[in-house]
């Protein structure tokens, strides 16, 4: 069973939130003639408008409520398989062990018999905690890559109604950002509004 006792540990959330640069919505409005003035002066507007944001995963990962159902619900169905197997596991530990009581009283013939099937059932067992293991793996990468796909939708218009050029993610784990000014995190509110859609969605 240490495949799925495996699967719990890898119920987190590994947002790669890393979202394509989105174009300001400010740059593609610029009309007209061009002269090398003009040029200048739009050059100079688009870096003024430009924003970096970035969003702490950790946290994220913490308040979405969404991605904390998920978690909840997975974390249940691990449970429940482990219980399974931990059932079926301890009803063929008993036969094994009333096969080695009785085995001195048994015909060759009869502990062979007693053996293969023994050793049938322990196969039956194995191909049990690698299917469920396996089961387990396509649920979280399914519910994830939702999760995934309901924030970076939801950032791509965020970052289009706020101006932002680039959302970057921080992570402890995964310090791909090492240094950020506070003021350009974006956490509370995106989480703020991430939740309350879910709260509309699951009315």
């Amino acid at each position: 069973m240490s495949n799925i006792f495996s699967t719990l540990s890898k119920v987190t959330l590994g947002l790669a939130i890393s979202v394509a640069a989105v174009s300001c919505s400010q740059e593609s409005k610029t009309t007209g003639p061009t002269s090398s003035k003009d040029s200048t002066s739009t050059k100079e507007t688009s870096t003024k408008v430009e924003k970096i944001v970035y969003i702490n995963s950790d946290s994220l990962s913490q308040k979405y409520e969404y991605f904390k159902d998920i978690r909840s619900k997975l974390e249940a169905k691990v449970k429940k398989a482990q219980a399974d197997l931990q059932g079926k596991s301890q009803a063929f530990q008993r036969e094994v062990a009333d096969y080695q009581q009785k085995a001195p009283t048994l015909s060759a013939a009869e502990r062979q018999a007693t053996e293969e099937k023994l050793a049938r059932k322990q196969d039956e067992l194995s191909r049990l905690d690698q299917n469920a293991s396996s089961s387990l793996a396509q649920d979280e990468s399914a519910e994830f890559n939702n999760v995934y796909n309901k924030i970076t939708e939801f950032l791509k218009k965020h970052a289009s109604d706020n101006g932002y050029t680039l959302v970057l993610t921080y992570s402890k784990t995964n310090p791909t950002v090492l240094y950020a000014d506070s003021k350009l995190e974006i956490t509370n509110e995106v989480v703020k509004q991430l939740n309350e859609e879910y709260k509309k969605e699951k009315k």
